[in-house]
């Protein structure tokens, strides 16, 4: 099959956008393109280009098509409309049935012919984030002025422009001719495949493959940072940006003024990393080195001392900036800017981070009995925890919240409990964080997530599909892996009825009726978290959803560790036989008693064992009142496991019931005696899970 190769080189793209840039090229290519039925693409992107490398079949053959058009005796207009649409005449349509059709032979075209027919579109079209108008009166965007393009098929052009009308499309044609280095190769030369592409490239200083790219990178630091027996702290996101902003990778070492080593470690780290793009360093012992590792995109002549040199300069700079905000940062307590917080809005409709830091002292004394933490330290906390966000510091650098109240708590004297607990009460951020794991910490942490959580719901601020612009996804994960890796036996109403107290307003006027609102919605939002969660380590959504659903009625088994371990014997039930059988039985007598409530029903309340005349409906009726029994005595002590037995033990005299009984019998009475114990197995086994939302 012939290759087709196409690169759009331009000037300096964000680091950001490149992926999705190249991964939008294939998307719309393998759109515009699909009568070649082009194979895997192969995507390269960097700084200055994105390109795609692709099988596709030398041409697509003549084909007959029928397309299908308004009714006989529709009106001229429609049938105009159509004909026009389609760019056919009258006489090209025939009467199929009651509709007209237009049939016709498409002919063929070579791949060449299609591509050039297709790729102007496809760059007009592009859905840049974010693109830009450069030079003359084109109206022609991307995201950083586009100056060459290459397209080739089988090593030949592919010729095709940009012009629209009197639009010239910065005189941009597709050729044959790239650029290498913009420094160290500057000047054009000519390509005839994907193949030579990168290699010439290679000889011309730029490394095409992003994966090689990151890899020498990662490879190259790593390297600097052994020879002086130093490792890298691990910093996925910065690595993947630099892959991002550098074409051919040299790794450089340089070091940190010892008068700057005093700042807490993390300052240093975020002003190298947001300024600078630098990698921080490790000692043997694992403290902070004073050496930073960063990534020049040029060979220097002195084995780059002079950029070294440089780049040491300009730390300097941003850590003198750095120890100043934190100098005069410091003398102010912590306690005395939550007053300041007054004037920092935390949302139009919430009021300020006053009002929040309020909120948060009143709910983590409440949590805090229950986690084991002192209620005052937890109030304490609670109160100081937002007090840093007037900091210069976290001015500079927001990434710091949390993290600079912890030293200027520590500054101030404030036990070292409070301290952690504001440094850590934003935690987990992401999949990879740590949760906090002390008493207080954790007291701090619920009381941040359920008050952002209960805010926000209150006000009817919830996510909706892909968009969740208050994190509270987030905060719901947070919740449950705070809750789950501390072993923490909480009930979750219980927890949102505390958040709900301290909101002064709700679309809910009424606190208890606002309590209502946001224990059952809430609630559901975490359960649903906590679903996917579960699925993503191998459970069932809806198993986890029918044993869920039985215990929202009850408040004190409402917690997450009862849910999970429930929902996992549960788990282990199905995947019986016994429980296969089970789940059987209970969809055949829900049916039954489905049907037959529509005629007289409902057909509820206790069974009359007097009227039974089957000893299949004596041992059934039996087999239920000891179920129901030995369930009630396990489910407060969560021993799942005698749940299900109890549960397994149904089954057999379900199936004698069902083979040996009639449950429509003539005799009225008799009839509705027996819908009642088919009731009686559905409201049974629903005590323990809802057994209709079970799949399959």
């Amino acid at each position: 099959m012939p290759a087709f190769f196409l690169e759009l080189f331009s000037e300096e793209i964000p680091a950001r956008l490149q992926q999705r840039g190249a991964e939008t090229v294939a998307r719309l290519i393998a759109e515009a393109l699909a009568p070649l039925m082009p194979g895997v693409p192969t995507l390269f992107w960097g700084p200055r280009r994105i390109a795609l490398a692709v099988q596709v079949r030398g041409e697509v053959a003549a084909r007959e098509s029928a397309e299908r058009g308004p009714r006989l005796g529709a009106p001229e207009a429609a049938l105009a409309g159509f004909l026009r649409k389609h760019g056919a005449a009258r006489e090209d349509l025939v009467a199929e049935g009651d509709y007209w059709v237009l049939r016709r032979t498409i002919p063929g075209q070579t791949a060449a012919a299609l591509i050039a027919a297709a790729m102007p579109g496809v760059l007009w079209r592009f859905p840049w984030p974010k693109s830009m108008r450069w030079g003359g009166k084109s109206q022609f965007t991307w995201v950083r002025p586009l100056r060459r393009i290459v397209a080739l098929l089988d090593g030949e052009v592919v010729t095709f422009d940009l012009r629209q009308g009197e639009d010239d499309g910065h005189g941009l044609v597709s050729g044959n001719e790239t650029e290498g280095h913009r420094f160290m190769a500057p000047g054009a030369f000519a390509v005839h495949g994907a193949e030579e592409w990168q290699n010439t490239l290679r000889e011309r200083f730029v490394i095409a493959d992003p994966t090689e790219r990151r890899r020498l990178i990662e490879d190259g630091i790593r390297k600097i940072a052994q020879a002086k027996g130093l490792s890298v702290v691990a910093d996925e996101g910065l690595l993947e940006e630099v892959t991002g902003l550098i074409e051919w990778p040299v790794a450089l070492l340089g070091t940190i003024d010892a008068a700057f080593m005093d700042l807490p470690a993390e300052v240093r780290q975020v002003s190298m990393r947001v300024n600078q793009r630098y990698f921080a360093m490790l000692d043997a012992d694992g403290a902070p080195a004073p050496r930073f590792a960063f990534v020049a995109n040029i060979v220097a002549a002195d084995e780059g001392a002079a950029i070294i040199a440089g780049n040491e300069r300009v730390l300097r700079a941003r850590l003198s900036d750095a120890r100043h905000f934190y100098d005069l940062d410091r003398r102010v307590r912590l306690e005395s800017r939550v007053e300041a917080l007054k004037s920092v809005t935390f949302h139009a409709r919430l009021g300020t981070q006053y009002d929040r830091a309020q909120r948060l002292a009143e709910l983590a004394r409440d949590i805090a009995p229950l986690v084991g933490a002192d209620p005052e330290q937890a109030a304490r906390a609670g109160l100081l925890a937002k007090a840093d966000l007037t900091t210069g510091m976290v001015g500079e650098f927001p990434e710091l919240q949390g993290v600079m109240g912890y030293y200027y708590a520590q500054h101030d004297g404030e036990p070292r409990e409070i301290a952690e607990a504001i440094r850590d009460h934003y935690l987990p951020k992401g999949t990879g964080d740590a949760v906090p794991t002390t008493p207080v910490s954790i007291a701090v942490a619920l009381a941040d997530k359920f008050d952002q959580l209960a805010a926000f719901f209150a006000i009817d601020e919830r996510p909706t599909g892909s968009g969740d612009p208050y994190a509270l996804r987030r905060a719901a994960l947070g919740v449950i892996r705070i809750i789950r890796e501390n072993g923490l036996r909480l009930s979750l109403w219980g927890l949102i009825n505390a958040a709900s107290r301290s909101l002064s307003r709700s679309p809910v006027p009424d606190e208890n009726a606002r309590s209502a609102y946001l224990r059952g919605s809430i609630s559901r939002f975490i359960e649903d978290r906590l679903k996917i969660q579960l699925r993503e380590e191998g459970l069932r959504h809806d198993i986890a959803s029918a044993a869920f659903f039985a215990e929202r009625a009850n408040e004190r088994r409402y917690d997450l560790l009862h849910l999970i371990a429930k929902a996992e014997a549960f788990d282990d039930l199905l995947k019986t036989e016994d429980g296969m059988n089970l789940l059987s039985g209970y969809r055949r007598a829900v049916n039954i008693v489905r049907i037959e409530d529509k005629k007289d029903g409902p057909h509820t309340g206790e069974p009359d064992p007097a009227a039974f005349t089957e000893p299949a409906e004596h041992a059934l009726y039996e087999a239920l009142s000891v179920a129901s029994r030995d369930i009630e005595n396990a489910m407060p002590d969560e021993d799942f496991a005698s749940v299900m037995r109890a549960m397994a033990r149904l089954r057999p005299p379900i199936d004698a019931f069902f083979e040996k009984v009639t449950v429509n019998d003539p005799d009225p009475a008799l009839r509705r005696n027996r819908l009642r114990l088919l009731s009686r197995i559905r409201d049974t086994m629903n005590r323990v899970a809802d057994f209709s939302l079970i799949e399959g």
